[in-house]
């Protein structure tokens, strides 16, 4: 998760993710070197009075600074276009849940399941055990199995929310009336922490999201007692 004074993003626990972290380095990069040039050659032009009367009317030069930019353009463009379409892709899932966001708190309901379902709340500071975060633990967490594909259908009951776990490269809108769906593949055990991150109300600030990855036999002995305890 985030720490304080970070400067990059969370560490990859999906291989999407690991697709945008690489897709981010490439595209810095770029800009860091556009920026590099476009700073040499403002101090260039102030700081001599030379000129070049080749530059100054030349068919050869205006080629490059159309051609160049819209090679630099297709060079973002192509590996962006392709992580869309990774993140809009979804095979054959191995599980589904029904993420319905409420003001304000998560509720999940395994749909491939008979009766698996919780609501997801915050846990109060002065509740909070010792090594547990503040405002981002919650008293249920949605476990699922790590290495296998999840889809998540997103909505909402009451007003606009936003389902969104960082580490897992997925954020998606809850819209009231609306079933969005999104998927990832946590590819770690571990526990992934992340916020509604849409502006919905006063207690916009204490409805985080928390997602477990266990191994595959762990998530059947959980799912085998909380159908118990239903």
């Amino acid at each position: 998760m985030a720490h304080p004074t970070q400067l990059g993003f969370q560490d990859a626990a999906s291989p999407v993710m690991e697709e945008l972290l690489h897709f981010h380095d490439h595209a810095l990069m770029i800009v860091f070197l556009i920026s590099t040039l476009v700073l040499y050659i403002i101090i260039a032009m102030v700081s001599t009075k030379l000129t070049n009367k080749y530059i100054l009317d030349s068919q050869e030069i205006e080629i490059v600074w159309t051609v160049l930019p819209a090679v630099i353009l297709v060079l973002i463009a192509l590996p962006s276009l392709r992580i869309l379409y990774l993140m809009d892709e979804i095979n054959d899932p191995h599980l589904t849940i029904k993420a319905m966001g409420h003001q304000w708190y998560w509720s999940y309901e395994y749909t491939d399941y008979e009766d698996l379902g919780f609501d997801s709340y915050m846990i109060p500071t002065q509740d909070l055990m010792p090594g547990q975060f503040r405002l981002l633990e919650t008293d249920h967490r949605m476990v699922v199995p790590m290495e296998s594909p999840i889809r998540v259908l997103v909505s909402a009951e009451d007003v606009l929310h936003s389902w969104a776990v960082p580490s897992l490269g997925v954020k998606m809108d809850a819209v009231p009336g609306r079933l969005n769906q999104t998927a990832f593949i946590a590819s770690r055990p571990g526990v992934f922490y992340g916020q509604c991150s849409e502006i919905c109300g006063a207690n916009h600030s204490f409805m985080p999201i928390v997602v477990e990855a266990v191994p595959l036999e762990h998530f059947e002995s959980w799912s085998s007692m909380m159908l118990e305890d239903a």
